[in-house]
């Protein structure tokens, strides 16, 4: 992160009350409190996209990685591992400085960090049973609808209707085709993420840099640690399950995070998240090559719906304006 990951928190993406909210809540959950603004049209350039589209990559990649470590740590294991390394990774790098805040401020914190903590497990739960591809367009279901309904726009339902409908395609008429529990764990995810968006803004308001996404890593890897230890146990402490596990929180939490972060210095912040609602498709394409899991002419088609839903609830979002 380096310096990229120390600019002025009052260029954050803050007001989560504002028409700022659908923007984040269609990109990656730790998007929202990342620095945005509208660049001179001289500067824009294909440069911002790529570092975009390479997050989206990273976090994905990381997600199926995580997938192949979950026979050696479990599900609960691989999210433990996760928070932890890359929160003495963002601590390490933020030192951030823990006196001179409020109540408010570490209450915002802690339910940042546990909303962090409940999005990962129940993530890593529903990846477990599931298709990544599905799981990740089920989980964004919940940034969608948080979309939809902050902007109180009628077309919007449009779009909600579309999403409605790859979501039924993707369950094939029941969601016993995917794993109920699987599809249950995605879109309790889904919920979790939306709320993340919330605290995220919250905390970048209260707190400069990164130092609250940092802190808020810490206590997600806090929360999370009892879980890890009751599923895997010493496995946790294996060198090559730790390598493995700090390839995943390094691909999808720190790279990505300094990726679009440097982005976004040179990005509309409407543009950044039109791109990020491509993640299902990405998700889709690391489950194929890295997971063998191949999609169906119907579920690329369910998760091509849910992207244009998401693509649309942003650019609706955008003309408003």
């Amino acid at each position: 992160m380096n310096d990229a990951a120390r600019t002025d928190a009052a260029t954050r993406t803050a007001d989560v009350s504002s028409v700022a909210l659908p923007e984040a809540a269609a990109a990656h959950p730790e998007a929202a409190a990342r620095p945005g603004g509208v660049p001179p049209k001289g500067r824009r350039s294909l440069g911002p996209v790529a570092l975009v589209v390479a997050g989206g990559l990273s976090v994905q990649f990381g997600s199926a990685i995580a997938v192949l470590l979950m026979p050696r740590a479990g599900a609960l294991g691989v999210v433990t591992l996760r928070l932890i390394l890359a929160a003495v990774v963002l601590l390490a790098v933020c030192r951030p400085a823990v006196r001179g805040y409020g109540r408010a401020d570490w209450g915002t914190v802690l339910a940042f960090g546990a909303a962090m903590a409940g999005m990962n497990v129940l993530f890593y739960q529903a990846a477990d049973r599931i298709p990544l591809g599905a799981a990740v367009t089920l989980e964004v279901l919940g940034p969608l609808a948080l979309s939809v309904v902050a902007s109180r726009r009628l077309v919007n339902l449009v779009w909600a209707g579309l999403a409605l409908g790859g979501v039924l395609l993707l369950s094939g008429g029941g969601f016993d085709r995917l794993d109920p529990a699987g599809a249950a764990f995605a879109l309790a995810a889904g919920a979790m993420w939306a709320a993340y968006i919330v605290f995220s803004a919250r905390t970048g308001r209260r707190f400069p840099q990164a130092d609250g996404l940092a802190l808020a890593m810490a206590v997600g890897a806090v929360l999370t640690l009892p879980l890890g230890l009751a599923e895997a146990g010493t496995r946790l402490l294996v060198p090559s399950t730790i390598g493995l596990g700090l390839a995943v929180a390094l691909m999808s939490s720190v790279l990505p995070y300094t990726l679009e972060l440097l982005a976004l210095r040179r990005l509309p912040a409407p543009t950044f998240a039109v791109l990020m609602s491509l993640e299902p498709a990405i998700a889709a394409t690391a489950g194929f090559l890295v997971l063998r899991q191949a999609l169906s002419v119907t579920d690329a088609l369910a998760i091509a719906l849910v992207v244009a839903a998401s693509m649309g609830a942003v650019r609706s979002q955008v003309a408003k304006k």
